[in-house]
């Protein structure tokens, strides 16, 4: 293995072991920052500038000083009134701290504060996710744009010459600059011709066909200085970039709140969620997002309802899909919409009901929906003990059948930020041709 080492000189007064450790903390502290937007904020607003604030005492570089509380020290000082020879003088407090005792001598600093772009508020989000490079450049992608005409150019390749409208320009600058037609021409030449085979004695019949003669001379002069096509004639098809055709999208987050569902899981969940929703934006221009959450019943409901509400109760699954078919009856018609759906849920359910979700996901849900992902979020120490195994609870079983007979369905287990990643590696792939609805 190579071994790489750095002789860069430090710069002065810095250290680059430190510079280094420094921006290693300010990164750490962004990272926590972002973290804490995505778990109280939108899913959403993920996908967009933040104001971040950091502490003012983790913008400094670390630097070396003396110690205000320690040492020794002589100094040659002025006379005065305060202190006699043989006086100990204290020294300096060591900040400018806030408190609640006088009326406050010391400095205090506000926090830092600046804006992340999007692309940063992406990258530190990806980071603990450990997605692939080419991915992450593909869901920072933003909208997808296609060729559209846009009326017409003076340049632009030959290729995209639009004759009718050159013709055009051809014709009226012909007729503005008064261009002999041919047909003129050729009556003149007509004309000259008939004389000429006249008998030539009179006077006048010599100097007829003489001016005739001259203006034939200029109207072809006229002719050749005046071009046909003349090169500002030349219109070209001009094209510019726009968006793809609306394409409507609505994304299903369901979720299952009962007590066993702890802050843990629930975050676990919305990184989820999130991935799913910035994959879909880079996909679809409209995008609706429709929360599900459930106990022993399950209910339409807003985004903070759906992660900060403490209601909790038994587990029925089937509820939230039996919400979500009703919702894309009555709102999201599948010849309208392309359907997306995503499942969290610790894998617990009331006995019998397992096999009522497969049911329905197998007669009326999958049929509709583009893609439907399953996230059984279990703990770490069982990772070891599941895996990739079929064993699991009784609703993991239920959907493994659906996952054999269904190319759009995608179910995997996570402990982990790291473990989102595979749920959409089938998704983000090139897939071949076919027919996911029936």
């Amino acid at each position: 293995m190579p071994n790489f080492i750095d002789r860069r000189l430090n710069p002065k007064d810095k250290s680059l072991g430190n510079r280094q450790r420094f921006l290693k903390r300010a990164r750490e502290e962004l990272k926590r920052t972002i973290k804490e937007r995505v778990k109280s904020g939108k899913i959403a607003d993920v996908d967009a500038e933040q104001n971040v604030s950091m502490p003012a005492r983790g913008v400094n570089e670390p630097a070396f000083q003396p110690d205000s509380n320690s040492g020794e020290r002589r100094h040659v000082l002025p006379g005065n009134r305060e202190f006699a020879a043989g006086d100990r003088i204290p020294k300096r407090g060591s900040g400018g701290g806030a408190g609640n005792a006088g009326a406050g001598t010391g400095q205090s600093e506000d926090e830092f504060q600046f804006v992340l772009s999007r692309e940063e508020v992406l990258d530190l989000f990806f980071e603990d996710l450990e997605l692939p490079d080419m991915v992450k450049l593909n869901l920072k992608e933003s909208v997808t744009f296609k060729r559209r005409r846009a009326g017409f150019s003076a340049s632009g390749s030959p290729t995209n010459i639009n004759v009718g409208r050159t013709m055009r320009n051809s014709y009226g600058r012909r007729i503005a600059l008064r261009r002999p037609s041919r047909r003129e021409i050729e009556a003149l030449a007509d004309e000259i011709a008939g004389l000429e085979t006249e008998p030539r004695g009179r006077i006048k019949h010599r100097q007829r066909l003489e001016e005739l003669r001259q203006k034939l001379d200029r109207l072809e002069r006229r002719r050749r200085r005046i071009p046909y096509v003349d090169p500002v004639d030349i219109r070209f098809n001009r094209f510019e970039p726009q968006p793809l055709p609306n394409a409507s999208a609505v994304m299903f987050c369901l979720m299952d709140v009962s007590a066993s569902m702890g802050e843990r899981e629930k975050d676990l969940a919305k990184r989820f969620f999130v991935l799913l929703h910035l994959f879909l934006k880079r996909r679809y221009e409209r995008i609706d997002i429709v929360f599900i959450r459930h106990t022993d019943e399950a209910g339409e409901v807003d985004e903070n309802t759906f992660f900060y509400s403490k209601q909790s109760g038994g587990t029925v699954v089937s509820t939230a899909l039996e919400e979500m078919l009703r919702v894309i009856r009555e709102r999201y018609p599948a010849h309208e919409w392309n359907i997306y759906a995503a499942q969290a849920s610790d894998g617990e359910n009331i006995s019998g009901d397992s096999e009522r979700c497969a049911s329905l996901l197998h007669d009326e849900l999958m049929g509709l929906c583009q893609y439907y992902a399953y996230v059984e979020i279990i703990d770490e120490r069982e990772t070891e003990i599941f895996g990739t195994t079929d064993n699991g609870t009784s609703l993991w079983r239920a959907y493994r059948t659906v996952d054999g007979e269904w190319p759009n369905f995608q179910m995997t287990r996570i402990a982990k930020p790291a473990d989102i990643y595979p749920v959409f590696r089938k998704l983000f792939g090139k897939q071949p041709e076919m027919q996911l609805r029936k």
